[in-house]
């Protein structure tokens, strides 16, 4: 018994050594960058190849796999379920789900093509080779129920392409088109202190005024006399008051200076003896999920909320903006008040990394449950939705936020740290589980299946990729979203992450792989139960 045997045998009986010794020579080689070019997460999966071909022995039970697969989809859909919902509303959205469906229809005919112009493709290991293009379990498990097993052939050799060819792709494309993404400084909180002097506000209250001020500026605070006190709505303005204006655009905080009077800067801020400015972090179940205007701030404590900041970015308190874990807030207020506003935050860092277990439990528990229901459809049997169905789920509750005493939003931190860990595991799983089978597979069927399953996700984000950009003009990162959407897989949508690093990719997957899932489901079962 040679060493490589013996490493095998050594890895066969320590399932969790393996596991994450996979992990960590996985993201290791995928922050090595050869010219600019790196594969990050999706490295892992291709050391599980590699970990799982060397050691055929090697069983990782599937409920581990399952289990990070939830985590991460769980964890897009609560993050972007409003953008999802808006943009199936909006023409972006339409555009990017016509670009997905274009691509799958394409690489559709292309398979089907196969079938009858390419000696020695059969029908059945042609769709497993589809599904597995698509890196899409569920519709392998609908030619499954017509064929047998013979169709997990052709999907054992594709998924591996599935995953690596969108992510050449991208890269190669981002390498040669270097496409500029559109990524503006995030807006941070400004100030001006001006003069009450103009006759047109003289006598109004600070409520009347700031309906005709422009959005995202707000009357923090007035000096008058020499005493500062918090802007309440029934106060009127007097020729020499001072203001203290809030807002995140320089420019229109300057417009809405001129309309008062005078600049008077440092009057109101460098007086902090009778009220001063402190930031809490949102850590209350009680709150967040809440807007601004539903939250009844201790009315002793004369606060006034100038402004909320979110991961790195401070954003405009106007009434409806929703509160979230981990959100700090800028508050205005008597310093003997900060106690009793920290109490009521919650103000605790420790508490924003924890998340509501009742609530993701209940949410998973939906979501699972509503992807195990089996539809009938016409002529075609039965459709379950699978783990789309709980990406659903989740993307309804994360635009909802909360209902009643449940909280479905998590904290950002934890919500990274969950998903991400849920995607690292989920590809070191398949890749180990699907090591041997793949080497076993090459061997037997030769190249056939592997060059049909590359011509099949080529041409699925080719056209993708060219619909999206070159013919309804959506910037790169969007597209490199829909594509990780219509592809389907996580790994692709980490490496479009690494490459846009932006939202949209996030965004553009959680709107597309709902719908494309569906869509494959339902597309081979009609090819299968229809023969072509």
């Amino acid at each position: 018994m040679d060493l490589a045997d013996r490493f095998g045998l050594f890895l066969a009986s320590q399932p969790l050594l393996a596991l994450f010794l996979t992990i960590a020579v996985g993201y290791w080689l995928g922050a090595r960058s050869i010219k600019g070019f790196a594969l990050g997460s999706g490295a892992v999966l291709f050391v599980g190849l590699a970990i799982g071909a060397a050691a055929p022995q090697l069983k990782l039970p599937a409920l581990i796999g399952n289990l990070g697969l939830m985590l991460f989809l769980y964890g897009v859909g609560i993050a972007y379920g409003a953008q999802f919902l808006r943009g199936l509303t909006s023409a972006r959205g339409a555009k990017a789900n016509a670009a997905a469906l274009l691509g799958v229809l394409a690489s559709l005919g292309l398979m089907i093509a196969a079938t009858r112009l390419w000696p020695g493709v059969e029908l059945p290991k042609a769709l497993g080779a589809f599904s597995g293009a698509g890196t899409s379990t569920a519709a392998l498990q609908a030619a499954l129920a017509v064929f047998g097993p013979s169709p997990a052939t052709g999907y054992s050799v594709a998924y591996p392409v599935g995953v690596a060819i969108p992510i050449l792709l991208l890269g190669l494309y981002n390498a040669w088109r270097k496409p500029q993404l559109d990524r503006p400084a995030p807006p941070s909180l400004h100030v001006e202190e001006v003069g009450v002097d103009d006759v047109a506000v003289l006598g109004r209250t600070v409520a009347a005024v700031s309906q005709t001020l422009p959005h995202g500026v707000a009357i923090a605070a007035i000096r008058r006399g020499h005493h500062n006190m918090g802007a309440a709505p029934e106060v009127e303005l007097q020729r020499g008051d001072v203001l203290l204006l809030s807002g995140t655009d320089p420019a229109a905080l300057k417009h809405a200076a001129l309309r008062f009077g005078p600049a008077e800067p440092g009057r109101i801020l460098r007086d902090r003896s009778e009220f001063d400015y402190e930031r809490f972090f949102v850590s209350s179940p009680q709150l967040a999920g809440k807007r601004l205007s539903e939250l009844q701030l201790p009315p002793e404590c004369r606060a006034r909320i100038l402004h909320l900041r979110r991961s790195d970015v401070d954003l405009a308190p106007h009434a409806d903006r929703v509160l979230e874990f981990g959100d700090r807030v800028g508050v205005l207020a008597p310093r003997g008040s900060f106690p009793t506003l920290s109490r009521y935050f919650g103000d605790s860092v420790r508490a924003t990394g924890e998340v509501s277990y009742i609530g993701m439990g209940v949410g998973v528990t939906l979501g699972l449950a509503v992807g195990a229901i089996s539809l009938p459809l016409p002529l075609l049997g039965h459709l379950s939705l699978g783990f789309a169905g709980l990406l659903l789920v989740a993307l309804l509750l994360g635009w909802r936020r909360r209902t009643g005493p449940l909280t479905w939003v998590m904290p950002i931190s934890a919500n990274l740290v969950l998903r991400n860990f849920g995607l690292t595991v989920f590809l070191a799983v398949v890749g180990i589980s699907s090591g041997s089978t793949f080497a076993a597979t090459i061997a037997e069927s030769g190249w056939l299946y592997l060059a049909l399953g590359s011509a099949i996700v080529s041409t699925l984000v080719v056209v993708t990729l060219l619909m999206a950009t070159a013919v309804f003009r959506l910037s790169f990162d969007a597209a490199a979203g829909i594509v990780a959407g219509a592809t389907g897989n996580p790994a692709i949508l980490a490496f479009s992450n690494r490459i846009a690093p932006t939202d949209q990719p996030d965004i553009g997957y959680a709107m597309i792989f709902p719908s494309m899932t569906i869509v494959k489901i339902v597309l081979v079962q009609v090819v299968a139960m229809w023969g072509v």
